[in-house]
């Protein structure tokens, strides 16, 4: 770009990611048209302007300074902690789960905005700690509160997948920070052993059965095993280039559930077929690729933890959608970033991603600390 005509503003954003990025959003308003039956209501022009709407959000994050970052993490954090409180006190209930508040213009799910949130504390924690004592149990045991703590509030509610998603960057912050390999790997076994036991005693009856769904899917085709039976015959049916924009019988037809947001994967196959999937996946590789770049160039303890804890949730969600819509992984209510329906996921994969550029500002060396 010529700079001479050009903001820098707009010049010195990442247009290496952002230009696949808004690819994929227009790709995702395509099949979220077709999923309404050819309309742009209810689903796809929202979908649009909230992108553009969080998009000028991220814009804004990425111009922050480091140091307002820094005495924003445990504030934030607290007020969101509050607000988890808050959805168990006078919470609206749907579906079954007491997840959202309703602000009247707009119901919040606290839950989503607490996976960005749980990074950013965590960042701040680690950077206040000396490095001698990271591997000490004051590296582990503050670190475990600030994440059981929201974790269990959002399993209340109850949410497991998003509670994993929390605790996911979490982890993988703590990772980062330098904690000793051999307590991740004796959790891990410590988890094998727990799984079974709170399979049958913690897990609720759907979340039981999400599981043996999972297991065996084709065991009750036309009860539980109904949604990702469809899903993989609309993501099978769709071949190498698909059937059409708008062509796709699945969704059309009913038989896939929720084709616009945890299953917006396998309509977009349907239509658009294996070359479609390749597109989304490559456009999610330069994401997640770009975001991990930021974070290796990062001048600081602080904002390396930073951006990489931000990729690692981003790409938790990508992970565990497509596995789900694949039949890799049970069924749970994460939707596929930048393509489901949804306002508060794309709220909080936009923060995510405006931290990530905004560390990718700092590693310019344009003003980090004003």
């Amino acid at each position: 770009m010529n700079r001479s005509i050009v903001p820098e503003a707009i010049s010195r954003q990442p247009w290496q990611m952002l230009i696949p990025l808004c690819g994929l959003v227009a790709l995702g308003a395509a099949v979220l048209y077709s999923a309404a039956g050819g309309s742009l209501q209810p689903y796809a022009l929202s979908h649009v302007v909230r992108f553009g709407v969080f998009l000028v959000m991220a814009i804004v994050i990425s111009r922050m300074s480091r140091n307002l970052f820094r005495m924003a993490a445990y504030p934030v954090y607290g007020g969101i902690t509050v607000l988890l409180v808050l959805v168990e006190l006078i919470g609206a209930v749907g579906g079954g789960s007491q997840r959202w508040l309703n602000l009247g213009f707009m119901s919040l799910q606290p839950s989503e905005l607490m996976k960005p949130a749980i990074v950013l504390v965590l960042a701040r924690f680690y950077e206040t700690l000396p490095h001698a004592m990271t591997a000490s149990w004051r590296g582990l045991v503050p670190a475990g509160v600030l994440i059981g703590v929201p974790a269990l509030f959002v399993l209340i509610q109850p949410d497991l997948g998003t509670a994993t998603a929390v605790c996911f960057g979490g982890v993988v912050t703590m990772f980062l920070a330098g904690l000793p390999l051999w307590w991740f790997t004796s959790a891990a076994g410590a988890l094998l052993v727990i799984a079974p036991i709170a399979f049958f005693t913690l897990l609720h009856d759907y979340q039981r059965n999400r599981v043996l769904v999972f297991l065996d899917p084709e065991g009750d085709p036309l009860g539980t095993g109904y949604h990702i039976t469809q899903s993989k015959i609309a993501i099978g049916s769709g071949g190498i280039f698909g059937k059409g924009f708008g062509n796709g019988t699945q969704s059309h037809l009913q038989y896939l559930p929720e084709p616009h947001t945890d299953f917006v994967f396998a309509t977009m196959s349907e239509e658009w077929g294996l070359m479609g999937g390749l597109f989304v996946l490559f456009v999610f590789t330069v994401v997640i690729g770009w975001g991990m770049g930021v974070a290796r160039r990062a001048p600081d303890r602080f904002s390396s933890l930073l951006a990489a804890g931000m990729t690692a949730t981003m790409f938790f969600y990508v992970m565990i959608n497509l596995m789900m819509v694949m039949g890799l992984a049970p069924v749970v209510g994460i939707p596929l970033p930048f393509m489901s329906h949804g306002g508060t996921s794309m709220l909080t994969n936009m923060i995510c991603l405006g931290t990530i550029m905004a560390v990718n500002r700092w590693n310019q060396g344009r003003g980090s600390l004003r």
